[in-house]
């Protein structure tokens, strides 16, 4: 886990991002203060590589519910679903995994906002394409972190809350 969990003084909007995944889910909570966004907590949440499908949903609904009570976010960001038509299993327990985060939300009635990869990617790094390794850099960048997060999941999290933020602070401005 990256940072601490208290919230830092002043005034903020508390985002929460989510990277589904049935493996690994990534997450990442930052607060945005007027000219500065803040890096609060960011971590993994474990489905396991094996097991029951059940009992990995189940870790994953846990695992973020707990996140979701401890910070009460004001949004939760998270990455739509994507499928190659070579592997649309992959996108199926994607799926599984999206589900229970987004139950997660509901429960307790956070607006829930969704974004494309590429849509993160361009936000960030102005290429809708942009490989891993540029928006970790980005990561860095946004927090001052000298190394990106890990594993890549956290920092695509961090990426999708910084997304949302940008997005919506220029739709309100708009």
């Amino acid at each position: 886990m990256i940072g601490e969990p208290q919230l830092p003084s002043g005034e903020g909007q508390l985002i929460l991002g989510i990277d589904p995944g049935l493996n690994i889910t990534g997450y990442g909570l930052i607060i945005a203060h007027v000219g500065r966004i803040d890096l609060i907590e960011a971590g993994v949440v474990r489905g396991g590589g094996h097991g029951p499908l059940e009992k990995r949903v189940s870790k994953i609904f846990a695992g973020i519910e707990e996140v979701i009570e401890q910070h009460q976010p004001a949004a939760v960001a998270i990455e739509e679903l994507y499928s190659h038509y070579q592997t649309p299993r992959t996108a199926i327990l994607m799926g599984h995994a999206r589900g229970v985060i987004c139950l997660a939300a509901g429960r307790q009635e956070i607006p829930l906002f969704h974004y494309a990869s590429t849509q993160v990617k361009k936000v960030l790094t102005g290429n809708g394409h942009a490989p891993k390794k540029q928006v970790q850099l980005a990561i860095c960048r946004e927090f001052g972190l000298s190394e990106a997060p890990e594993p890549n999941d956290v920092a695509d999290a961090l990426a999708i809350a910084l997304c949302h933020h940008f997005l919506s602070r220029n739709a309100i401005a708009s």
